[in-house]
């Protein structure tokens, strides 16, 4: 989503203050409360579905209306009659207080709640959704939602605008570190456990941005090209498995257009496939200017415009009265919205602000933290550090002084007292901005070796980072990329010299040891020459601590990649991306219902590598990337054996790992199939996973159950999933290019 930018607020020793004294004040002029709203809707035994339709049947024609769309962003408008409810966050449905339906009041909340500083109530940042990804664990995930869910509830918010599920087709893409991973299955089971976790919280939970919005140049214009096979087996398998498993009360549909129609009026995305074959029974809301019609986005099942009104008030209104838009269409957007206001408790749990401790969800961020950075390398033995046997070290590079950076656009996360790069007082935060959180990894490595010299050196010179490198026990460079919404990279190198700097360094200092920030995969034409290289992502509130502890071995590193790193951008299935004509950039809500209606011209974009997602098309075209899906280094080794395959409704996958190291740790034991040779499909696909916790020495066996559709193709004559007769070859490992166990499978 694009949204204004946002103002820093106060440091933390203030913000409990002012927020008791508002309180405080609250109270004192809170109006005597009306008695609460009785129905038989109000009955909380009834299905959501029954009593949506009672409540339905007491509304007025304009209150049904007035549930379809948004008033404006209230963080950036006036406050007027029909935001001041709401909490200034990004957008803000009016409901129907004579009858208990209370509005719906919005937040971004991708890794943390958004614009949190203007109201002085501060949100944890967790660490970026890729590095929670890369823990490859369920269980996290549910964790990671179930914070974003109560800090939005706290804060008084009851909807969540997170939830981005777009696979990695393109590692350039700027939002590549808000999403999952190039793999349907991994991230539709990880998004699905988000989702469980952040509407636990009794806030509406969010899937986007449905679909094929993988690129963010012209993203307003792109008409993407692809064959129904392809998409759903890659991308909307993901969706697929979200909807299904987490159950989200809403649908983002996204920006471009898919085969020719905006997503947002796409009757093949938002009716045949989510409504009909998904069974969804949930509301889809347009990202923010996202709707171009009324008629003939009500048709093919949008339900609610945000953030304001262009197309799903009056016009909407008129079409409805010339009967272009049938009542049963209007009734069924209303159903859906108030069946999730039922469904995820909004109406029997109103939401109430709380005063935020936004300290308190640090541990749980630098846990996921902990489990999402991935090793990458780790030449004879150079990590953990010792910080008994360390008598200088050389920090050098990305202001890890004083701060580590995060990812922009509507995911930003306020940090606490403003940008840690700038000037105290001006530290606010601003759209399209680098945003440093003050987490200094300096001080943590400090912390760790205290009887060791620590020296830091800003890493924007060779020489100077050099020298300083240069007779430290160990030198460790912070190197960082910045991503954000509204841009792709122009390429996969770290910006700002720093590859050079890194080569400096390392030729230097043979103990050098890479600390990679970034959301995407990048190039590394310094890999060879580094002793150790760690991915640790936009690392959030808590990031430098998470980062210490791996560096010194108190917490072993256990994150596989979720995207693929390849060796450079002639690799990849679009060397280069497709960037919009002149005439199709910019924001298309130019200035009336009939611009924006018409659109920016379109420009085509042809997704011809089809299922080839990734890995898959690594596999395919037979390409060694740089470090591949599923990679990850760990200070200790496991050993894979004794595996079984038994055929069933669901197959079931048997095997032992053991932990032959003198660590404790947890692998990522992976399952890949081949299918045969008539699918025509990629050598081999992710069908199942576990994450396993082993002692020295232990072993344990363990079972992965693999779904039948994740053994399918999607048959297009049919028009749904075919499990194919034939052999099925097992692949279990610890990632997709080491895969020691192998087995076969016949399936009928």
């Amino acid at each position: 989503m694009k949204h204004k930018a946002f103002r820093a607020g106060l440091a933390a020793p203030a913000i409990l203050f002012l927020s008791l004294a508002f309180m405080q004040l609250g109270a004192a002029q809170r109006p005597q409360q009306k008695p609460h709203p009785t129905g038989p809707w109000m009955n909380t035994s009834l299905s959501p579905d029954e009593r949506a339709d009672l409540v339905m049947k007491e509304m007025t024609p304009d209150e049904k209306v007035a549930l379809l769309h948004g008033v404006g962003m209230p963080t950036d408008d006036p406050v007027t009659p029909e935001n001041a409810p709401s909490n200034r966050g990004v957008g803000y449905t009016v409901g129907v207080p004579r009858l208990g339906i209370p509005g719906i009041d919005m937040s971004d909340a991708a890794y943390g709640v958004r614009s949190s500083g203007v109201n002085g109530r501060y949100s944890t940042a967790l660490p970026a959704n890729v590095a929670a990804a890369s823990s490859w664990d369920p269980e996290a995930a549910y964790e990671y939602g179930a914070l974003i869910g109560r800090e939005l509830r706290a804060q008084g918010f009851n909807m969540s605008l997170g939830g981005g599920v777009n696979l990695t087709r393109d590692p350039r893409n700027g939002r590549t570190f808000e999403y999952l991973g190039e793999d349907p299955v991994l991230a539709g089971t990880l998004v699905a456990r988000l989702i469980q976790g952040t509407q636990s919280a009794n806030v509406i939970g969010d899937i986007k941005h449905y679909a094929l919005n993988d690129q963010e140049s012209g993203r307003n214009a792109v008409n993407i090209h692809i064959s129904k096979r392809a998409a759903r087996e890659s991308d909307l398998l993901a969706f697929e498995i979200g909807v299904e498993k987490g159950q989200p009360g809403a649908v983002m549909c996204s920006y471009n257009r898919v085969n020719g129609d905006f997503a947002c009026e796409n009757q093949w995305l938002l009716t045949d496939v989510l409504k009909k074959a998904w069974k969804f029974p949930g509301f889809v809301l347009s990202d923010w200017g996202g709707t171009h019609s009324d008629v003939k986005a009500s048709a093919a099942g949008l339900d609610n415009e945000q953030p304001g009104r262009f197309f799903y008030e009056k016009r909407f209104k008129d079409a409805l009265d010339a009967g272009k838009i049938p009542q049963s269409e209007l009734d069924d957007h209303v159903h859906r919205i108030l069946r999730t206001m039922f469904a995820q408790g909004l109406v029997d749990h109103p939401r109430q602000r709380s005063v935020i401790d936004p300290f308190a969800g640090f541990e749980t961020a630098r846990k996921i933290e902990e489990s999402g950075i991935v090793l990458l390398k780790n030449e004879k033995a150079a990590l953990p550090l010792s910080a008994a046997k360390l008598k200088t070290i050389a920090v050098i590079g990305s202001h890890s002084d004083v701060g580590m950076i995060s990812g922009g656009g509507s995911a930003q996360v306020d940090p606490i007292g403003g940008n840690a790069i700038k000037a105290a007082g001006q530290g606010a935060t601003h759209w399209m901005e680098e945003i440093w959180f003050p987490t200094s990894p300096l001080k943590a490595i400090q912390a760790r070796a205290p009887h060791a010299t620590v020296k830091y050196d800003a890493g924007t010179d060779p020489a100077a980072a050099s020298a300083a490198a240069k007779g430290a026990d160990v030198a460790i460079v912070f190197a960082y990329r910045w991503a954000s919404e509204g841009m792709d990279l122009k390429d996969l190198s770290l910006p700002h010299n720093q590859d050079a700097i890194i080569s400096a360094v390392a030729s230097a200092n043979p103990h050098t040891v890479v600390v990679l920030e970034t959301g995407n995969p990048v190039t590394m034409p310094w890999v060879d020459k580094a002793s150790a290289i760690l991915e640790a992502w936009f690392a959030g509130s808590d990031g430098a601590d998470a980062v210490g502890n791996v560096l010194f071995g108190t917490v072993n590193p256990s994150g596989k990649l979720v995207n693929t790193f390849p060796k450079s951008e002639g690799d990849l299935p679009h060397p280069t991306i497709t960037m919009p004509p002149k005439e199709s950039t910019g924001f298309d809500g130019a200035a009336t219902p009939e611009k924006w209606a018409a659109g920016l011209p379109p420009f085509e974009v042809t997704y011809d590598e089809g299922v080839k997602v990734g890995y898959k098309w690594y596999d395919a075209e037979d390409k060694k990337p740089l470090f591949p899906f599923g990679f990850g280094l760990s200070y200790t080794t496991y050993r894979y054996s004794g595996l079984q395959v038994t055929p069933g409704e669901k197959t079931k996958v048997t095997f032992t790992i053991t932990n032959t190291g003198s660590r404790e740790g947890a692998e990522i034991a992976e399952v890949y199939a081949g299918l045969p040779a008539a699918a025509q499909e990629p050598p081999k696909r992710l069908v199942g996973f576990t994450r396993v916790k082993l002692n020295p020495g232990e072993k344990k066996t363990v079972s992965v159950e693999i779904e039948p559709k994740y053994l399918s193709i999607f048959d297009e004559q049919k028009d749904d999933w075919s499990l194919l007769p034939g052999d099925y070859t097992i692949m279990v490992g610890g990632s997709s290019d080491n895969l020691p166990l192998k087995g076969n499978v016949n399936l009928k």
